[in-house]
């Protein structure tokens, strides 16, 4: 048994998602939200090239030590799937890892709203689920495309670094490219996946520009494509594909995006009022007659407007959410307040001498 594997047995004894490996430390997990240390000694320079090296691939290992970052996936057998991500930092080698669920969780599983699966059945466009690190975007991807999976006859193509979630052909065939295992970039795995005749491309990340401009194109030949961004709310995302791209660009890009655009799920974990756990909080931007034109004239400050006037349509906005989170007793009033948008708003809930600092 690797020595990694005792950490990570014990983090998922404890309801643990990510394990934190860094020297001059003891081993951290994440349990709800929380880092605590596990009753270990700290991690030495010597133990951790050997923790890491033993688990890691010897092809993978040389090109870590080469360019000080890697991400691949590694699995216990019988128990979880983890995703690794080796790092170089002040201090030396470090990693964390994350679990991947071994189970692809379904809509109901994750109490997704319904509204979802009409955004599953499109023929084509652009849906990006968007979120922070660790909030969740790939589970809900994950259910997105189980459900696609089970229900329609498609040819699925997902690129990811490392693949995540592990899909069986169900009415769909569905084939996984990992960035370098199959593939030495998104790009690349992306031009090639353009002429392996898909009808719907999944994107684990677009960080580069050249992957979010082949996004575009397949979205525009009539694929739909699926892809994940850091950011926290429709606005910001949709800022962000086009800061992307240079000045010059920026308004062919705008143009582009608002023939293409049909959906942006955003997504946030919130800490549950017991302490116990975790829950979603979603925002939904759908298509509709009002948006093409709003991202042709750069008029992003009105797409909260859409949001807050399309409920009747399935959209919802993160800040309505997390009212109906409160008012379930789900989130407490600091939680709420520190996750809103409208911090001003969220102020009146908050209990007198609240002392507000970081996020919880």
């Amino acid at each position: 048994m690797a020595k990694i594997d005792l950490f990570l047995k014990e983090m998922l004894d404890l309801n643990g998602s990510d394990l934190h490996l860094i020297v001059g430390l003891p081993p951290k997990i994440r349990v709800h939200g929380n880092l605590r240390a596990l009753d270990e000694p700290p991690v030495t320079t010597t133990d951790m090239d050997a923790i890491l090296s033993e688990i890691c691939p010897p092809v993978r290992w040389e090109e870590f030590c080469e360019v000080s970052d890697l991400d691949f996936a590694y699995e216990i057998e019988g128990l979880a799937r983890f995703r690794c991500n080796y790092l170089v930092n002040h201090y030396g080698k470090a990693a964390v890892l994350r679990q991947i669920p071994s189970k692809i969780l379904t809509f109901d599983d994750l109490s997704l709203p319904e509204i979802l699966k009409q955004v599953c059945e499109y023929k084509s466009g652009l849906v990006f689920v968007t979120g922070p690190t660790g909030s969740g975007k790939s589970t809900t991807m994950a259910a997105m495309i189980d459900y696609i999976n089970a229900n329609h006859m498609k040819h699925i193509i997902t690129i990811e670094d490392p693949i995540e979630f592990v899909h069986q052909n169900q009415k769909s065939i569905i084939v996984h490219r990992e960035v370098g295992e199959h593939s030495d970039s998104f790009a690349n795995a992306l031009m090639g996946g353009m002429r392996a005749d898909p009808d719907i491309i999944l994107l684990g990340e677009m960080r580069e520009l050249e992957t979010i401009r082949l996004a575009l194109s397949c979205a525009s030949m009539g694929m739909l494509v699926f892809g994940t961004l850091h950011t926290n709310n429709a606005p910001k995302t949709i800022d962000r594909v086009i800061d992307a791209f240079p000045a010059e660009e920026q308004s062919q890009i705008r143009t582009i995006l608002a023939q293409c655009l049909t959906a942006v799920v955003s997504q946030l974990l919130c800490r549950t009022a017991d302490g116990k756990g975790r829950c979603a909080v979603l925002e939904i931007l759908l298509r509709n007659e009002a948006l093409p034109n709003v991202i042709r004239e750069g008029q992003i400050s009105s797409i909260r407007n859409i949001i807050e006037q399309g409920s009747q349509e399935g959209m919802a906005s993160m800040d309505a959410g997390l009212r109906n989170l409160l008012a379930e007793g789900k989130i407490n009033e600091l939680e709420a307040y520190m996750k809103a948008s409208d911090k001003k708003e969220f102020a009146q809930y908050l209990p007198e001498h609240t002392v507000l600092g970081a996020e919880s």
